[in-house]
């Protein structure tokens, strides 16, 4: 509706009616407006009625819901299925163009402007949550492993004669992968123990510099957010290293953006040395469906440099998702989530366990699990089992000893991020989302399952320390 059509309409109903609701309509457009000013997430967070209204105006101005549209090329939006369509708010024609993600598409307009205002309020957000320097990111329809293995690619072009990654070790598959699949060789660089903490082994990095040459090395590839007892690498030592001998420097961020520790580290890490790019994960952070990361950085140029090395088009959907959360909660309702992450208090000392002292780790905590191991090899993993059918989902009961081979590359003491923990533990993270309700229950569910696990150890135990019965008995029997 607009002036004219509320004009006209005030012949119809009474005029003081329609005037309210062009007002109320008014209000709308100007929460809308301020967005397409200033391309920041709104400081309060908007109405689904506002929302729907937004993104049904950016539908209509793509040629796929024209109303007479005649399209006659192989990619024109058509959709089979209406719901498939009303679960997209007829937005079909995704992002980008054969030749960048980040490009405008003729067919499509308001797709196009979604694109862009999404960028610019996860820019935004990423400010807000500690990295104010960042000049500019994108959001990628891949998750954080593809995402990197994006990263190192457009760094080949830059690098042609690189052929390692050197890579602090920590037990995740698909930041591994990452580098394989790119066609790289990962320089494993295995972490120093330091009280229960592990943490980079500078020393080694730089040697590994030293010995490899710097012309043949792509990258150094490190970590922030991780599950402890590892803690985020040392961002701003490994920054000087890179500027110090001419290596290119990616983060891993996956989770990192809810922690004001670790976007500390990407700010100072740029501040002191280099850092050319980080990669976040969209679902951890702004919990929304699994699918889609922010590639963001320090150089403009360089971000540009890889939203270009995307092939053909991709998925709005992260993009839609991620928009439509931000705009729900707006800044002060993302901070007030940031600031609602609960550290999961431990059961350590009351049944003979200790909480590491991993202070370092601003999200994820461990539990010592020695007693159960001296109880029995199994026990460990038993706990574990017990947890996941008990419907305690996120928590990770690691063995020691474990073995684990990954594209040729085996890894000893696989998940422990060493290869000799000195100890079996339990951890999990106060990831943004979770409620003083979560952690309530996952207490009292984990204190069930330790008495239970030592109950039947005890019963086993004792089973196996009783003589055996006489035949005279066991005929009585």
């Amino acid at each position: 509706m607009n002036s004219e059509n509320f004009t006209l309409s005030e012949k119809i109903v009474s005029p003081s009616y329609i005037r309210q609701g062009s007002q109320a309509r008014r209000s709308h457009e100007q929460l809308i407006r301020h967005l397409l000013e200033q391309g920041k997430c709104p400081e309060e967070g908007w109405s689904e009625s506002t929302i729907e209204l937004f993104l049904n105006e950016l539908a209509v101005m793509d040629s796929n819901n024209f109303l007479g549209n005649c399209g006659v090329g192989e990619r024109e939006g058509r959709v089979a299925s209406s719901l498939v369509a009303r679960r997209h708010y007829r937005l079909i024609h995704g992002i980008g163009r054969s030749g960048d993600i980040a490009a405008i598409q003729p067919k499509a307009a308001g797709s196009s402007l979604l694109n862009k205002l999404t960028n610019s309020v996860v820019l935004d957000i990423l400010k807000l949550a500690g990295v104010r320097s960042v000049a500019s990111c994108f959001v990628v329809p891949m998750a954080t492993g593809m995402s990197l293995t994006l990263c190192f690619l457009t760094l080949r072009h830059r690098r042609p004669k690189a052929r390692y990654i050197i890579w602090p070790r920590i037990d995740q598959k698909s930041c591994f992968k990452a580098m394989i699949t790119a066609g790289f060789e990962p320089v494993v660089v295995e972490n120093i123990l330091e009280g229960d903490e592990l943490r980079t082994d500078l020393e080694a990095v730089e040697r590994k510099m030293e010995e490899l040459g710097a012309e043949n090395i792509l990258c150094v590839h490190s970590t922030t957010s991780c599950f402890a007892p590892r803690v985020p690498d040392r961002l701003e030592e490994l920054a000087t290293l890179c500027a110090k001998y001419n290596i290119p420097h990616i983060v891993n961020n996956a989770y990192g953006v809810q922690s004001s520790k670790c976007m500390h580290l990407i700010q100072q890490g740029a501040r002191v040395g280099r850092i050319d790019a980080f990669v976040q994960s969209l679902d951890k952070n702004f919990m929304v469906p699994v699918g889609g990361a922010i590639i963001a950085g320090f150089d403009e140029s360089f971000i540009q440099e890889i939203s270009q090395m995307y092939p053909g088009r991709a998925s709005a959907s992260p993009s839609l998702d991620v928009l439509i959360t931000l705009l729900t909660l707006g800044a002060s309702g993302y901070k007030k989530l940031l600031s609602e992450r609960k550290e999961l208090k431990s059961l350590a000392s009351a049944h003979g366990e200790r909480l590491l002292h991993t202070p370092h780790n601003p999200i994820s905590l461990a539990m010592s699990l020695d007693g159960l191991q001296a109880e029995s090899d199994k026990a460990v993993t038993q706990l574990g089992s017990m947890l996941f059918t008990r419907q305690v989902s996120g928590a990770r009961v690691i063995p020691l000893g474990k073995e684990q081979t990954i594209s040729g590359h085996t890894f000893r003491g696989f998940m422990s991020h060493s290869e000799a923990y000195p100890s079996p533990y339990l951890n999990a993270a106060s990831a943004v989302g979770i409620t003083r309700e979560d952690v309530t229950l996952c207490i009292k569910r984990l204190d069930k399952c330790l008495k239970t696990l030592k109950k039947e150890l005890n019963v086993a135990k004792s089973c196996s320390q009783a003589p055996p019965s006489s035949q005279e008995d066991t005929a009585g029997e």
